[in-house]
């Protein structure tokens, strides 16, 4: 079996607008996306649950942890803004991280109560990742695996992409992702780092916002390597309720269009790669 090629085609952004909630069932009925990250602390989050259970229970579902965006369900005084009640942006909250100005239990009590949402509505995660990757940050990651481990979570992602000099944009944030982790990860005590263990490779950033993305994805079948592989990926429909929280609004139509595209599905019916949740790793 040391050959075999194993995906997780994964949707983050479940539950941040209805535009992508719908895109995201739609790609999963498709047969192209296996498992998606849930946002609990955004508009359409009752709603995406609701209909993942009504109409994909095979979707695979997790945590996607928002410290960045909105508001926390807890009072978190060192992540958010005291004039406005929100969470810092990932800007700032990365510069306070990086001085040692976010709070442990802050992380903690808004992890934990993040993951209890979920639980509440019937769901057992298989995994935990974050939103714009805010748990790779120094003084974050930490805490936010010791809430893992204790809530029995079995996977958090390393977001650790490969860097291309064709795409020198999007490979200055991977290698700015990948030195953020090295300090981040060495504060990690030891027996919270089995999630990361089984962590799969992790694929995705290079093809966010690019016009061929369809391409992109077909080439990253054909290239995948053996073991176990993430592609992190991002459908939807544009709506109003996503313009009103988030500028990455057209990209999500694209990805959507190529995760449905009749290219896309016939190359993962091959049966070279088999498409699995977290929980199947």
């Amino acid at each position: 079996m040391s050959g075999t090629r194993l995906l997780v085609v994964n949707a983050d952004d479940f539950g941040l607008a209805p535009g992508v909630n719908r895109g995201i069932l739609e790609a999963h009925a498709a047969g192209t996306l296996s498992s998606t990250s849930v946002m609990v602390n955004t508009p359409a989050f009752d709603e995406g649950l609701a209909l993942a259970h009504e109409r994909a229970p095979s979707l695979g579902l997790g945590l996607h942890l928002n410290l960045v965006a909105g508001r926390p369900l807890t009072r978190a005084p060192s992540l958010t803004d005291a004039r406005t009640g929100s969470f810092y942006p990932l800007g700032t909250l990365a510069r306070r991280a990086l001085a040692g100005a976010v709070r442990a239990d802050d992380v903690r009590n808004e992890c934990d109560a993040q993951l209890a949402a979920l639980e509440r509505r019937g769901v057992n995660p298989t995994h935990l990742d974050s939103h714009r990757h805010a748990h790779a940050l120094p003084g974050v990651l930490p805490t936010v695996l010791a809430s893992a481990r204790a809530a029995g979570i079995p996977v958090v992602r390393r977001p650790l992409d490969r860097p291309s000099l064709a795409q020198p944009l999007a490979s200055m944030k991977i290698l700015a992702l990948h030195a953020a982790w090295r300090r981040a990860v060495a504060g990690v005590a030891r027996a919270d780092r089995e999630p990361l263990a089984r962590s799969p490779r992790f694929r995705g950033i290079l093809l966010q916002d690019t016009p061929d993305v369809q391409e992109r994805m077909l080439a990253l079948f054909d290239h995948l390597e053996p073991g176990a592989t993430e592609l992190m990926i991002h459908p939807g429909h544009d709506d109003a309720t996503l313009g009103a929280q988030d500028p990455y609004r057209a990209p999500r139509e694209r990805e959507l269009a190529a995760l449905v595209s009749p290219e896309v599905r016939a190359r993962l019916a091959v049966g070279d790669i088999r498409l699995v949740t977290f929980a199947e790793l």
